[in-house]
């Protein structure tokens, strides 16, 4: 069972993620959306497509686009749309 772990709090749990470039990315209903925020930033990968962010807050800290997904990814990263993965100090253990 991966977890993805902040601030002492588990953000999401899964065995049913998916691998991609090394990052695992978490389906949408494992993640546990109350430290979960919006945020404004976009990226492009040039073939996943548009990723959009979400801030991570916890007990008061927020970690910035700690968090990204594709909403509407290209059709070689469907196996990924809507799903949820991690960096900027967020801990995942698979």
């Amino acid at each position: 069972m991966a977890k993805a772990i902040w601030n002492g709090v588990i953000l999401a749990e899964s065995d049913q993620g998916e691998i991609v470039e090394g990052n695992y990315y978490f389906p949408p209903e494992s993640i546990n959306q109350t430290y979960f925020k919006s945020s404004e930033t976009h990226t492009t990968c040039s073939w996943k497509g548009v990723a959009s962010y979400y801030t991570i807050e916890v007990n008061g800290q927020e970690n910035k686009d700690a968090a990204w997904y594709y909403p509407d990814p290209k059709e070689k990263a469907k196996n990924i749309q809507g799903y949820v993965a991690f960096w900027r100090g967020v801990k995942v253990d698979k």
